[in-house]
C-alpha cells in the first residue's frame, strides 16, 4: 500500500544555485503580502534578512527599532565602527570583508582564555568580562548580541556605572532565563537599538541583521 506522501504530487521548484537567495526573498515578500504586513521601507531588508536566516515570520512583528536606528547604524558602519559579538558563531557569520571596506572589524572575546580565567576568579560570566573588554575599545561600537542575555545586562550595568555609550545595540539573544527582561532593559536606555521582543533570536539572527545593514549600505553607495 502506497503512503499518503507517495500519492501526493510533490512540487519541486527548479532554481539556479545563484538565484536561490533572490527567490527566497521573493517568497518572503509574497508571504508577507498575503499576511497583510507592510514593513517600513528603512527596516524592510533587515527584517526580511532575519526572516530569511530563520524561516520565521514572527520577526515581522517582534523585531523593533528605536527611532532612527537604521540611519544611525548605517552612519556608524560608514564611518568605520567596529562590531562586538557575544559568540564566535556570530563573528563568523558577519561579512568581515565587506565591513572592512568601511574601516570596521568584528570582535568576540568570549572564547579568550584570559577572559575565561578572569570570569572564574571573579565569579562572574564570561559575557560580563567580554562586555567590559569591549567597552575599552576606542572606536564607535555596534554590539550584536545573539546568545547571552547576561551580555545585555552587563552592558546596561556598564553604561549605568561608567557613562559608556555604544553607538547601537542589536539585542536578539535566544532562550528562556532573563532573555525577555534583558531585551526590555536595553529598550529603556537612550542608546539606539534593534531588539527582538520575546524569547526568539540567536547568533545567526544577530549576524543577519549586521549583514543586512552592511549590504544595504554598499548598495546605496554603488
Amino acid at each position: 500500500m502506497k503512503s499518503d506522501m507517495s500519492q501526493k504530487k510533490i512540487n519541486i521548484e527548479h532554481v539556479l544555485p545563484e538565484d536561490i537567495e533572490k527567490r527566497s526573498f521573493e517568497i518572503i515578500s509574497e508571504e508577507l503580502g498575503q499576511m497583510g504586513i507592510v514593513l517600513p521601507k528603512d527596516q524592510e531588508m533587515i527584517t526580511k534578512r532575519a526572516i530569511h536566516t530563520s524561516a520565521d515570520f514572527d520577526y515581522a512583528r517582534t523585531l523593533v527599532y528605536s527611532d532612527g536606528a537604521v540611519v544611525v547604524a548605517k552612519d556608524l558602519i560608514k564611518n568605520g565602527a567596529d562590531i562586538v559579538t557575544d559568540t564566535n558563531m556570530a563573528l563568523t557569520g558577519i561579512n568581515k570583508g565587506k565591513l572592512a571596506r568601511f574601516g570596521g572589524s568584528v570582535h568576540c572575546f568570549m572564547a579568550d582564555e584570559d577572559v575565561a580565567r578572569e570570569a572564574k576568579e571573579r565569579g562572574v560570566t564570561r559575557a560580563t568580562v567580554s562586555m567590559e573588554r569591549a567597552a575599552g575599545i576606542k572606536k564607535p561600537l555596534i554590539f550584536a548580541i545573539g546568545n547571552a542575555p547576561t551580555a545585555l545586562i552587563s552592558l546596561y550595568e556598564i553604561m549605568e556605572r561608567t557613562g559608556f555609550k555604544p553607538g547601537l545595540i542589536i539585542g536578539v539573544p535566544v532562550g528562556f532565563v532573563n532573555v525577555e527582561s534583558a531585551k526590555e532593559l536595553i529598550m529603556t536606555t537612550d542608546v539606539p537599538y534593534i531588539v527582538n521582543r520575546g524569547r526568539k533570536g540567536g547568533s545567526n539572527v544577530a549576524a543577519a541583521i549586521c549583514n543586512a545593514l552592511i549590504y544595504e549600505l554598499i548598495k546605496e553607495n554603488n
